[in-house]
């Protein structure tokens, strides 16, 4: 598993992540909204931290200055 991801990537997701998770915690998002973003913030987490996009393969985008 190549990395596919730079570092202005993974510090946007993380950004949007913490975003999404104030809004939840703050009550401005809620039901099914909510949930739907919440799912998608664990996974920009998570993809952030392992630094590989697995729709950026299919696509073919790398953002990842250094090709390893």
């Amino acid at each position: 598993m190549k990395k596919n991801m730079g570092a202005a990537d993974k510090v946007a997701r993380l950004l949007v992540a913490i975003v999404v998770a104030i809004l939840y915690l703050a009550n401005v998002i809620s039901g099914t909204l909510a949930i739907v973003l919440l799912v998608i913030a664990v996974v920009f987490v998570l993809t952030s931290l392992v630094s590989f996009c697995p729709l950026y393969t299919l696509l073919g985008i790398n953002t990842c200055k250094k090709r390893d």
